[in-house]
């Protein structure tokens, strides 16, 4: 197994558990934490393969992923039983898929053939897009469109990846340096609530609601 089919399944086993995890603080039976688990961990790459004409979609030709997100998924809530209302477990999950999906979305997007600046933009697509469906499906304001830094993460780590292969560094070193510094990056956001400028309602003060 090589490095990127390593992290490949690493990533989509974490966003399979911090759905699962998810799942739980919401009270799903075991087939709705099932689903959430593999769509967090499967629909990045599916809008990705899709806006790239990639077919068929990843699960579809490898439906043994579906099998292993399903695992892992049952795993996280039989683990996560008596700690699933821990933040700090599903977040720190949740950051793992985010970078290592990142890379991911950039290397295919890359094989395509695409633009750099799309690559990229694959890349941030691949990251943030199953944790998007996720929140959705949960019923709560995705963490991508939340004041705490996480899209930035993303585009930062796909931008280091990139970046890096372009200066002549080996795939290998670049993701491992991308992975790292994107984590290092989702971490301190967490511990030290880094964010971006939020506007509130006081800020628009004066326009009429429809």
């Amino acid at each position: 197994m090589d490095m990127l089919s390593f992290i490949y399944l690493v990533a989509i086993a974490a966003e399979a558990a911090s759905g699962a995890i998810m799942g739980m603080r919401r009270n799903m039976d075991l087939f709705g934490l099932c689903f959430i688990g593999t769509v967090t961990a499967l629909g990045g790459g599916s809008v990705r393969d899709m806006l790239l004409g990639h077919y068929p979609l990843g699960w579809v030709a490898h439906p043994e992923y579906l099998a292993f997100t399903i695992g892992a998924a049952v795993a996280a809530a039989a683990l996560a039983r008596q700690a699933y209302r821990v933040k700090g477990a599903f977040l720190l999950l949740d950051a793992m898929g985010l970078v290592a999906f990142t890379v991911i979305g950039c290397n295919i997007a890359a094989e395509a053939g695409v633009h750099v600046v799309i690559v990229v933009l694959m890349g941030l697509i691949t990251g943030i897009f199953g944790g998007l469906l996720r929140d959705v499906l949960c019923n709560q304001v995705p963490l991508v469109l939340r004041r705490d830094l996480y899209a930035s993460v993303s585009l930062v780590t796909g931008v280091i990846y990139v970046g890096l292969q372009q200066g002549g560094m080996a795939q290998g070193q670049a993701m491992l340096a991308a992975l790292v510094v994107g984590f290092a990056m989702r971490m301190l956001a967490i511990r030290f609530n880094w964010a971006l400028p939020v506007f509130k309602a006081e800020h628009v003060r004066g326009f009429d609601e429809d």
